[in-house]
């Protein structure tokens, strides 16, 4: 792989990084451990006088259940750009988990963090 391809695809997965975390930063904490992990906040349940009712409470913890799938999908694309990132410092970014050869540059254009070609990919 030619050294201008990479570094424009390690520009791209960079920027795309810092998006994903912002994105998760608004509804979900990044663990300490596992790296990599991000755990969706519950949410704070007012009680007592003056607090919220209970389909207030039932509003929330509903906005909270369907962020789970959204964390999840989020988590794991990260998860797949920073990998793509490690590969690119150890050269060997761009080859396929599968059959071992190479993922072609149009499919890491379209998807920079790919890890099989098409063809494993079916």
């Amino acid at each position: 792989m030619n050294k201008k391809f990479l570094e424009k695809a390690k520009k791209k997965l960079e920027k795309e990084k810092v998006l994903l975390e912002k994105e998760l930063m608004r509804f979900a904490k990044k663990d300490v451990k596992p790296k990599g992990d991000w755990d969706t906040k519950f949410p704070e349940l007012n009680s007592g006088a003056g607090g919220e009712t209970l389909e207030d409470k039932a509003k929330k913890i509903e906005e909270y259940e369907k962020l789970l799938p959204v964390e999840f999908a989020l988590e794991k694309r990260l998860k797949n750009i920073s990998l793509a990132l490690e590969k690119i410092e150890k050269g060997i970014y761009g080859i396929c988990e599968k059959c071992n050869r190479k993922i072609p540059q149009k499919r890491l254009n379209v998807c920079p963090e790919a890890r099989l070609c098409m063809k494993c990919q079916k």
